[in-house]
């Protein structure tokens, strides 16, 4: 198992040359959805290679930014933080309860249909349901043809109040899927939007700097820290810093972030011309050190704790990228 940064010819050449069975890289190969892969294009051609040499690759991306021990706790950690926190917090993931209304026959058939399309699962457990009976009453239309009772009168037939729960993501399939294995021409669907509180440690970090020091000195610190070539800053490089937020990579939106938050200065990988006028403008320390040199670091790790966590397993961090 290889760890790079990116997957590149040059990374994925050193895989295939080593004999490797996996890679775990920081940035996916594809951004966007593709409707086909070929050879015409860099990024294809690669895959093609990879494919062909049997590796596959694992992408964990911003997921590995803001996880707890991941690249931002890692940049804080040896930075110097204390009293370190999330600098945004992370919007939960949209949850529901879906209640529909069944035969007991339909019960069985509407819930497999549901499971297949994603619903039911509450953390390591699937196929989560609940049932209960009841009375269900509908008076059918001229033109209906109900699948219990007859039109033109009211009927009572006992029902199922079948629950479960579904992601924000798969709601529009569980319903389709749903309301193909109904028997009924007009099923009784509900749908409930659920509080989800916020989890996780957030995006960035931001937290106060063991000693106080200047802009100047910061950025001399963190380039030696990161082995960075090119270090830009925004601000007077004599203003004394206390408090500092960290986004690895390209994490200048998270300017605003960091006024609110209350530090002095934001370390990042990447910022735009006008992001750097805004930090001037709002009296912001800004240090830029690179993106690569912001996350290469915390890839090398990632392919130590690996290798602690598998010993059975050859792993190493890339030498090309």
């Amino acid at each position: 198992v290889m760890t790079c940064l990116t997957v590149t010819p040059r990374t994925a050449a050193e895989a295939i040359t080593e004999n490797a069975g996996m890679i775990v890289s920081h940035h996916p190969i594809l951004f966007k959805p593709v409707q086909r892969i070929t050879a015409d294009s860099p990024s294809g051609r690669m895959l093609w290679n990879l494919a062909g040499a049997g590796i596959a690759v694992y992408s964990p991306h911003t997921a590995f930014d803001n996880t707890r021990g991941g690249i931002n706790d890692w940049l804080a950690s040896r930075i110097g933080l204390v009293n370190v926190r999330g600098l945004r917090s992370m919007p939960p993931h949209p949850a529901f309860k879906v209640v529909v209304f069944t035969p007991e026959s339909d019960r069985e058939p509407v819930l497999a249909a549901a499971f297949a399309a994603g619903a039911g699962r509450i953390g390591e457990y699937q196929e989560c349901s609940f049932s209960s009976p009841g009375l269900g009453t509908f008076f059918g239309l001229e033109g209906t043809n109900p699948t219990l009772g007859a039109s033109g009168r009211r009927e009572s037939v006992p029902e199922q109040r079948v629950e479960i729960l579904c992601t924000g993501q798969r709601l529009a399939a569980v319903l389709a899927a749903v309301r193909q294995r109904h028997s009924y021409e007009e099923p009784a669907i509900d749908v409930y939007p659920l509080h989800v509180p916020e989890t996780g440690p957030g995006i960035g970090r931001v937290g106060r700097l063991f000693a106080v020091e200047t802009l100047r000195e910061l950025a001399s610190r963190v380039a030696l820290l990161l082995a960075a070539t090119q270090v830009s800053i925004v601000g007077d490089p004599d203003r004394v810093v206390e408090h500092a937020a960290i986004v690895c990579g390209a994490g200048d939106d998270f300017l605003p972030d960091a006024v609110r938050q209350g530090a002095d200065v934001l370390i990042t990988g990447e910022a735009r011309f006008h992001r750097g006028l805004d930090a001037e403008a709002l009296g912001m320390g800004l240090i830029v050190v690179g993106h690569h040199a912001t996350e290469r670091p915390g890839v090398e790790d990632l392919a130590q704790r690996l290798a602690a966590a598998f010993p059975q397993l050859d792993l190493w961090a890339s030498r090309g990228e």
